[in-house]
Protein backbone atom coordinates (compact mmCIF):
# COMPACT_ATOMS: atom_id res chain seq x y z
CA UNK A 1 0.00 0.00 0.00
CA UNK A 2 2.73 2.68 1.00
CA UNK A 3 4.76 1.63 -2.35
CA UNK A 4 1.33 2.75 -4.30
CA UNK A 5 1.19 6.21 -2.49
CA UNK A 6 4.98 6.74 -3.78
CA UNK A 7 4.21 5.95 -7.32
CA UNK A 8 0.74 7.76 -7.20
CA UNK A 9 2.70 10.57 -6.07
CA UNK A 10 5.50 9.97 -8.51
CA UNK A 11 3.18 10.36 -11.64
CA UNK A 12 1.64 13.14 -10.18
CA UNK A 13 4.35 15.09 -9.92
CA UNK A 14 5.72 13.94 -13.97
CA UNK A 15 1.74 14.96 -14.34
CA UNK A 16 2.25 18.18 -13.42
CA UNK A 17 5.52 18.95 -14.96
CA UNK A 18 4.23 17.42 -18.50
CA UNK A 19 1.08 19.78 -18.43
CA UNK A 20 3.83 22.49 -18.42
CA UNK A 21 3.65 23.44 -14.34
CA UNK A 22 6.09 24.95 -12.37
CA UNK A 23 5.97 25.19 -8.89
CA UNK A 24 6.67 28.85 -7.53
CA UNK A 25 8.12 30.41 -3.81
CA UNK A 26 6.37 32.83 -2.50
CA UNK A 27 7.97 33.12 0.97
CA UNK A 28 6.74 29.86 2.71
CA UNK A 29 4.24 29.56 0.15
CA UNK A 30 4.84 26.99 -2.87
CA UNK A 31 2.15 27.13 -5.31
CA UNK A 32 2.13 25.14 -8.46
CA UNK A 33 0.54 26.70 -11.35
CA UNK A 34 0.86 26.57 -15.55
CA UNK A 35 2.69 29.94 -16.35
CA UNK A 36 2.75 28.78 -19.93
CA UNK A 37 -0.72 28.61 -20.28
CA UNK A 38 -1.59 31.82 -18.71
CA UNK A 39 0.75 33.49 -21.01
CA UNK A 40 -0.54 32.38 -24.22
CA UNK A 41 -3.59 33.18 -23.04
CA UNK A 42 -2.82 36.08 -22.49
CA UNK A 43 -0.73 36.76 -25.38
CA UNK A 44 -3.78 35.96 -27.42
CA UNK A 45 -5.73 38.55 -26.59
CA UNK A 46 -3.28 41.63 -25.29
CA UNK A 47 -3.44 43.75 -27.96
CA UNK A 48 -7.38 43.67 -27.99
CA UNK A 49 -7.54 44.67 -24.59
CA UNK A 50 -4.40 46.89 -24.43
CA UNK A 51 -6.24 48.74 -27.75
CA UNK A 52 -9.49 49.32 -25.42
CA UNK A 53 -7.54 51.22 -22.91
CA UNK A 54 -7.78 55.20 -23.84
CA UNK A 55 -5.63 56.02 -20.33
CA UNK A 56 -1.92 55.71 -21.40
CA UNK A 57 -0.58 57.70 -18.38
CA UNK A 58 -1.74 55.44 -15.91
CA UNK A 59 -1.49 52.28 -14.84
CA UNK A 60 -2.59 49.90 -12.06
CA UNK A 61 0.37 47.66 -11.42
CA UNK A 62 3.03 49.72 -12.94
CA UNK A 63 3.27 53.01 -9.97
CA UNK A 64 7.02 53.37 -9.15
CA UNK A 65 7.91 50.28 -7.29
CA UNK A 66 3.84 48.79 -6.53
CA UNK A 67 5.68 45.60 -6.93
CA UNK A 68 9.42 45.77 -7.03
CA UNK A 69 11.54 45.02 -3.32
CA UNK A 70 9.02 43.03 -1.38
CA UNK A 71 10.34 41.20 1.38
CA UNK A 72 10.62 37.72 0.58
CA UNK A 73 8.73 36.84 3.83
CA UNK A 74 5.80 39.31 2.40
CA UNK A 75 5.37 37.88 -1.17
CA UNK A 76 2.93 35.32 -0.07
CA UNK A 77 1.16 37.99 1.50
CA UNK A 78 0.88 40.51 -1.75
CA UNK A 79 0.80 37.37 -3.94
CA UNK A 80 -2.44 36.58 -2.10
CA UNK A 81 -4.06 39.98 -2.17
CA UNK A 82 -3.03 40.27 -6.00
CA UNK A 83 -5.17 37.22 -7.05
CA UNK A 84 -8.32 38.24 -4.56
CA UNK A 85 -7.87 41.50 -6.59
CA UNK A 86 -7.83 39.85 -10.40
CA UNK A 87 -10.76 37.25 -9.11
CA UNK A 88 -12.66 39.53 -7.45
CA UNK A 89 -12.16 43.18 -9.28
CA UNK A 90 -10.96 42.22 -12.59
CA UNK A 91 -12.17 39.16 -14.68
CA UNK A 92 -15.61 40.19 -13.37
CA UNK A 93 -15.92 43.15 -15.13
CA UNK A 94 -13.59 42.23 -18.14
CA UNK A 95 -16.21 41.25 -21.25
CA UNK A 96 -15.94 42.62 -24.49
CA UNK A 97 -18.31 41.81 -27.65
CA UNK A 98 -15.96 39.26 -28.62
CA UNK A 99 -16.62 35.57 -27.47
CA UNK A 100 -13.05 34.87 -27.98
CA UNK A 101 -11.39 37.56 -26.46
CA UNK A 102 -14.11 36.24 -23.42
CA UNK A 103 -13.26 32.53 -23.79
CA UNK A 104 -9.58 33.43 -23.16
CA UNK A 105 -10.58 35.94 -20.54
CA UNK A 106 -12.74 33.04 -18.72
CA UNK A 107 -9.96 30.55 -19.34
CA UNK A 108 -6.96 33.11 -17.81
CA UNK A 109 -9.83 33.65 -14.69
CA UNK A 110 -10.42 29.73 -14.26
CA UNK A 111 -6.27 29.71 -13.87
CA UNK A 112 -6.38 32.54 -11.32
CA UNK A 113 -9.49 30.98 -9.09
CA UNK A 114 -7.63 27.08 -8.87
CA UNK A 115 -4.25 29.24 -8.02
CA UNK A 116 -6.30 31.86 -5.68
CA UNK A 117 -7.32 28.69 -3.73
CA UNK A 118 -4.00 27.18 -3.16
CA UNK A 119 -3.26 30.79 -1.81
CA UNK A 120 -5.75 30.75 0.39
CA UNK A 121 -5.09 27.68 2.04
CA UNK A 122 -1.72 28.88 2.75
CA UNK A 123 -2.60 31.95 3.95
CA UNK A 124 -5.05 30.49 5.89
CA UNK A 125 -2.33 28.38 7.89
CA UNK A 126 -1.10 31.48 8.82
CA UNK A 127 2.12 30.94 6.45
CA UNK A 128 1.85 34.42 5.03
CA UNK A 129 3.00 37.40 7.03
CA UNK A 130 1.49 40.49 5.98
CA UNK A 131 3.97 43.25 7.01
CA UNK A 132 3.70 47.14 6.51
CA UNK A 133 5.17 46.87 3.24
CA UNK A 134 3.05 44.68 1.48
CA UNK A 135 0.24 46.23 2.98
CA UNK A 136 1.12 49.93 1.86
CA UNK A 137 2.25 48.20 -1.71
CA UNK A 138 -1.27 46.79 -2.04
CA UNK A 139 -2.87 49.76 -0.87
CA UNK A 140 -1.38 51.87 -3.90
CA UNK A 141 -2.45 49.30 -6.45
CA UNK A 142 -6.15 49.72 -4.88
CA UNK A 143 -5.84 53.59 -5.01
CA UNK A 144 -4.60 53.48 -8.78
CA UNK A 145 -8.01 50.81 -9.24
CA UNK A 146 -10.01 53.25 -8.13
CA UNK A 147 -8.91 56.36 -9.46
CA UNK A 148 -10.65 54.85 -12.43
CA UNK A 149 -13.77 53.81 -13.42
CA UNK A 150 -14.82 50.18 -12.93
CA UNK A 151 -14.55 49.04 -16.37
CA UNK A 152 -11.73 50.95 -17.54
CA UNK A 153 -9.32 49.96 -13.97
CA UNK A 154 -10.85 45.79 -14.80
CA UNK A 155 -9.26 46.30 -18.45
CA UNK A 156 -6.17 48.11 -17.23
CA UNK A 157 -5.55 46.13 -15.03
CA UNK A 158 -6.06 42.74 -17.28
CA UNK A 159 -3.68 44.70 -19.91
CA UNK A 160 -0.81 44.90 -16.87
CA UNK A 161 -1.09 40.82 -16.54
CA UNK A 162 2.01 40.63 -18.16
CA UNK A 163 4.07 42.87 -15.35
CA UNK A 164 2.41 40.83 -12.63
CA UNK A 165 3.31 37.21 -14.57
CA UNK A 166 6.85 38.68 -15.28
CA UNK A 167 7.02 39.45 -11.54
CA UNK A 168 5.81 36.23 -10.18
CA UNK A 169 8.65 34.72 -12.17
CA UNK A 170 11.20 36.91 -11.39
CA UNK A 171 10.55 36.69 -7.89
CA UNK A 172 10.09 32.59 -7.62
Amino acid sequence: MKGSHIFLFSATCCLMLANGSKIFHFGPCRISMSMNEIRAGFAAIKANIQGRDPIRTVSILSHPHSLHRIKSSEKCCIIHHLFNFYVDKVFKYCTTEDSYINRKISSIANSFLSIKRNLVQCHNQNMCKCGQESTEKFKQILTNYKGLNVTSAAMKSLGELDILLDWMEKSH
